[in-house]
């Protein structure tokens, strides 16, 4: 059964709104604080309307899979995903159920940390202007799509304004310190790994994907969400191929919709038709079970 989908949380919890992400909203907690992961959908840095139902569900409970099969390689922020721990802190605990996480507060590290293991999307583009990508020269000739040789690191200084800028690794070292750089440069690269194991042993090539980390105590840890399709980019083994915009197992049928639409991307767009709800919300339920082998 799909449940409703969740817009926003503001009316659910009681507790002070710390920051409105796209997706995400954060709430304190004092010590502690609460995510909660709403069926926001955005594309082209719009928000859009409807919301998808189980969206939500969906990258909470992935974020809380991956973090618990990582948890050895990398510390994370995760105390608990149980809403009926909240007690007062939330007045709808059934429309919250799958979608909230407490978490250690930390001091993220404004730094996107992306890890590419096909050359594709933004980085393929960068590849055709220069032969490199964030300053990484490249062999010649790769096709679009082409699995690298090894993966590559390739960090975007955040903005919470507009897009995070594609920066080199020098610059990063500059930002935040070389050795800090280098630290989550070599976590990256070994989450990449270990996630793209488990992606191919179930039939899904991990081409991409995003972190973000946090000083807790003056020690790093993992932040926010990771390997979900918000953060990654998974492409079922039997659809891929060479030099194609290949079909991602994610909010594609969006994207699609929107780019075959008229609509001119500075001005917020109409509506989504219910059959492209309809068939995201599935796309979202259907890497959830092949990851997990479990259904929602």
């Amino acid at each position: 059964m799909t449940h409703p989908a969740v817009s926003t949380a503001v009316d659910l919890v009681n507790a002070p709104l710390l920051y409105k992400g796209k997706v995400r909203e954060l709430y304190d907690l004092g010590e502690q604080a609460l995510i909660v992961v709403t069926d926001r959908i955005s594309a082209f840095d719009y928000v859009l309307d409807p919301a998808v139902p189980e969206k939500g569900n969906v990258l909470n409970r992935l974020s809380a899979f991956w973090f618990g099969k990582t948890k050895e390689l990398m510390e994370n922020h995760v105390v608990h995903i149980d809403v009926d721990q909240l007690g007062e802190a939330v007045k709808d605990r059934e429309a919250l159920k799958n979608r909230i996480m407490v978490v250690r507060k930390a001091e993220r590290i404004d730094i996107e940390c992306v890890v590419r293991g096909c050359i594709t999307g933004g980085g393929w583009r960068q590849y055709q202007e220069t032969g490199k990508v964030n300053g990484i020269e490249l062999p010649a000739y790769l096709r679009k799509n082409a699995v690298l040789a090894q993966p590559i690191f390739t960090p975007a200084a955040k903005n919470d304004v507009g897009h995070d800028e594609d920066i080199p690794f020098e610059k990063m070292q500059e930002l935040i310190g070389a050795e800090l750089a280098l630290e989550l440069k070599e976590k990256s690269l070994k989450l990449f790994a270990f996630a793209r194991e488990y992606c191919e042993e179930h039939g899904i090539i991990l081409a991409d994907c995003k972190f973000e980390f946090g000083l807790l105590d003056g020690k790093v840890i993992l932040i926010d969400e990771i390997f979900t399709p918000d953060a990654s980019r998974f492409w079922a083994r039997d659809k891929y191929a060479l030099d194609i915009e290949i079909d991602s197992m994610d909010k594609e049928p969006v994207r699609a919709y929107l780019s075959a639409s008229s609509w001119d991307k500075n001005s917020t767009p109409d509506p989504l038709p219910l059959e492209v709800v309809e068939e995201t919300t599935r796309r979202y339920l259907d890497i959830y079970h092949r990851l997990t082998g479990k259904s929602l």
